[in-house]
């Protein structure tokens, strides 16, 4: 999803932008710099007429304008933050809208006779469509005949195809996609304009982004130090008299604009947008701002082991012969029986015979008939020329088929099987002609690294279980190996859905992984629910955020993400507040020294004049808010520790640093405007 994205453009549109969001109806929506740009407003018109609100001192004009542009800066600043998250997401829409076009279906009844050719626009939910090889799915839809590799790289970015079929939980296909082989016979599930493509444009573009319940109370909290500010600074004009001093509005209007919290409210947007941008870059859209957050205080998170923890095909990891048997007679009809098989398992079985110096010779193999694996038989093999019938599978099965013939079984049989079984493999014995050779040991394999990921998630302080159809001695050793802390085994749906209610009974958030119709009310149910995109509709519908590149692991990235962005937040916010907490005692002994001598102990800073402070510490209230852009944008990097480490660490980065940075900054205007002789304007 990132390639083709022109990011020169996206800064220069990022600028038009800002000039477009000083209109005061985009404003409105933040009270902050709402205020800021009313202030502006009075200091334009200041800057026209300094008397056009009663008497004025000498040079009021210069400094009314001076006022009046870095105001206006500070807007300017602000809305650049936004519009530049904003722009980043159009950058990622435009990539996605450039694999939309009005495709030619073919219609047909729901025998599959032809009905006409019609534009894909003209479609409407119900419709059955034929797809062809090299043609386009035209809209969204469920597969209700055939098979297809199919081309989604439009859409995830991933080159390899992908394999598409009627029934179970790989049905769905997206319009836009590429049929590359076969045909499909597909009914239409998504209005025109209401396509699974349409809605992740309309999501990425951030036009229906809405504010989490985070933020709405940050916005109320800044919104209500900004009135208790507009209520000191309402103050400061009666105190001015009794001190026989003065106090213009234009310095009112900028001393409320340093003094309330500009800088968080400058870029609380940009942070929101760009932590769904970070999200969209790992080839996931959330279907909002609400679940990203969510994500970052989730508590427990429901993983499925096959694909998940483990690589998702069980491989072969020894051959265990009975007594009496020669092991090369077992490995060798292991792979016999394996031979023909295609599935990743069978593979392995003739991988690790071929290992262990077993192999086929070709005459063996003349006249030889396969014995395909089946849910009946639940076994598979091979049958050679002089009828010899070599096969493996499931271990009853087996045993069934030995008593049938010899009508006695070696007891060291159960034994093995039930060890492969606590250990957590699972066993497939191998029977020539008759007779139990043995049995097979085939092993889930967890993916590399996941141990680490999974002690990562528990300093994080979030509680994983491990979702499995296995038996409950299976189910306990790969959960011991990953990692992980808790595991359902033999789940069906209803049990994943009641997991869930137990753990937000307690007043936990839960995140989940699905891709099946049957994993819908779990993912609906769930606080984020990231549905794959190879899943059904029916999924994608329930999730709160869809993957394009269906890989379940990465909820444990979009958990990262989510606690970054409520942690860049967080340091924004206290940075931002001890700014103004900084300003208030670097800005207001230098405007009172003169009347009241005694505040000359507070006066740390000796600002030239006070027209000085107030302008200095002005040009680095509106300075600061870029300087901290590459920071929303990017994140605050996350690591792993407790809530009060955490906020040790922001206090010291974030606290300390918002207190120091101004009194050096305005400093360092003030040092710079005496020498430009702007000090006393």
């Amino acid at each position: 999803m990132q390639r083709g994205i022109s990011y020169e453009g996206v800064y220069r549109q990022a600028l038009v932008d800002s000039f477009a969001k000083l209109d005061p109806r985009v404003q409105w929506r933040n009270p902050v710099m709402f205020v800021v740009e009313v202030g502006t407003f009075i200091t334009l018109l200041l800057s026209v007429d300094p008397r056009i609100f009663g008497s004025t001192g000498p040079g009021a004009r210069p400094y009314d304008i001076v006022v009046t542009v870095i105001l206006l800066l500070t807007l300017l600043f602000a809305n650049f933050a936004e519009a530049l998250a904003e722009g980043r997401g159009r950058a990622q829409a435009a990539s996605l809208r450039r694999t939309k076009s009005d495709t030619v279906a073919h219609r047909i009844d729901e025998s599959g006779r032809p009905m006409g050719d019609a534009a894909a626009s003209s479609l409407r939910t119900g419709d059955l469509v034929r797809v062809a090889a090299g043609e386009l799915v035209p809209a969204d839809g469920e597969i209700v005949r055939g098979v297809a590799s199919i081309d989604e790289s439009a859409i995830t970015g991933e080159s390899a195809p992908v394999i598409r079929e009627a029934g179970g939980d790989f049905s769905s296909v997206t319009g836009g996609t590429k049929v590359l082989s076969d045909w499909i016979e597909m009914r239409v599930t998504a209005e025109p304009g209401k396509s699974f493509l349409d809605r992740m444009i309309a999501l990425v573009e951030g036009a229906e982004r809405q504010k989490s319940p985070n933020e709405i109370a940050l916005t109320v909290l800044l919104s209500a130090l900004t009135l208790i500010f507009l209520i000191v600074i309402d103050s400061l004009p009666p105190m001015a008299h009794y001190l026989h001093s003065t106090l213009s509005i234009a310095t009112l209007i900028a001393l409320l604009v340093c003094l309330i919290p500009t800088t968080i409210g400058a870029l609380l947007s940009a942070i929101g947008i760009a932590g769904m941008d970070r999200v969209i870059r790992f080839n996931i859209i959330a279907k909002s701002g609400r679940a990203v957050e969510a994500a970052g205080d989730v508590d427990t998170l429901i993983l499925d082991k096959t694909g998940t923890i483990t690589l998702g095909n069980r491989m072969a990891d020894a051959f265990r012969p009975l007594p009496g048997v020669e092991a090369a007679q077992m490995v060798e009809a292991s792979l016999l029986a394996s031979y023909y098989d295609e599935t990743p398992e069978g593979r392995s079985i003739v991988d690790l015979a071929r290992k262990q110096g077993v192999d086929v010779a070709p005459d063996v193999l003349v006249g030889a008939a396969a014995i395909a694996f089946s849910a009946e038989t639940r076994r598979s093999g091979i049958v050679l020329a002089g009828g010899r019938e070599i096969s493996k599978g499931a271990v009853d099965v087996i045993k069934r088929m030995a008593l049938r013939g010899a009508g006695a079984l070696p007891p060291e049989l159960d034994a093995i099987t039930e060890e492969i079984a606590r250990a957590g493999g699972t066993p497939l014995a191998v029977i020539d002609q008759g007779m139990v050779l043995g049995v097979i040991h085939l092993k889930d394999i967890i993916k590399p690294g996941m141990q680490d990921r999974f002690a990562a998630l528990r300093r994080m302080g979030i509680h994983t279980v491990m979702v499995t159809g296995d038996n409950p001695l299976t189910a306990a050793t790969i959960a011991r190996e990953a990692g992980v802390d808790d595991f359902i085994a033999e789940a069906k749906p209803e049990d994943k859905m009641r997991r869930i209610r137990e753990e937000q009974s307690q007043g936990k958030l839960v995140a989940m992984t699905g891709d099946g119709t049957n994993d819908a009310p779990a993912l609906a149910q769930a606080d984020v629910g990231l549905a794959m995109n190879s899943g059904t509709s029916a999924a994608k519908e329930a999730g709160n955020m869809v993957d394009l590149d269906s890989d379940p692991t990465k909820l444990i990235e979009v958990v990262s993400i989510g606690k970054q962005l409520l942690i860049t937040r967080g340091a924004i916010t206290t940075f931002s507040i001890a700014n103004d907490v900084a300003k208030y005692f670097a800005i207001i002994p230098a405007m009172f020294v003169a009347t009241v001598p005694a505040l000359q102990a507070l006066n740390v800073m000796h600002l030239t004049s006070p027209r000085s402070a107030i302008l200095s510490a002005l040009i680095f209230n509106a300075l600061i808010i870029p300087a901290l852009i590459p920071l929303a944008l990017r994140g605050v990097r996350y690591r792993p520790m407790n809530a009060t480490q955490m906020l040790q660490r922001n206090m010291l980065i974030y606290g300390l640093g918002g207190v120091i940075a101004p009194f050096l900054g305005i400093k360092l205007i003030d040092l710079a405007l005496t020498a430009l002789g702007l000090a006393h304007i």
